[in-house]
């Protein structure tokens, strides 16, 4: 059983990981089909950043290396 700290160090990890899984998505899916900002489909782009956020926190159940000791 995890103590509370224990918790509030995995969700820190778990949000950063997931922060930077959002913002690697957005920037995949931008990158890849647009050459202007107007070009951009923000909805989509979005959902691309969520996704890659909701995949990063599921990982994280499985275990985060910064954390093992």
């Amino acid at each position: 059983m995890r103590t509370k700290q224990e918790w509030k160090e995995w969700f820190a990890a778990a949000l950063i990981r997931a922060i930077r899984a959002f913002a690697e998505s957005m920037f995949g899916y931008i990158g890849a089909g647009a050459l202007v900002l107007k070009d951009v489909s923000w909805p989509a782009a979005l959902s691309a950043g969520a996704l890659g956020f909701i995949l990063a926190i599921l990982l994280a159940l499985k275990g985060l290396p910064e954390l093992d000791e």
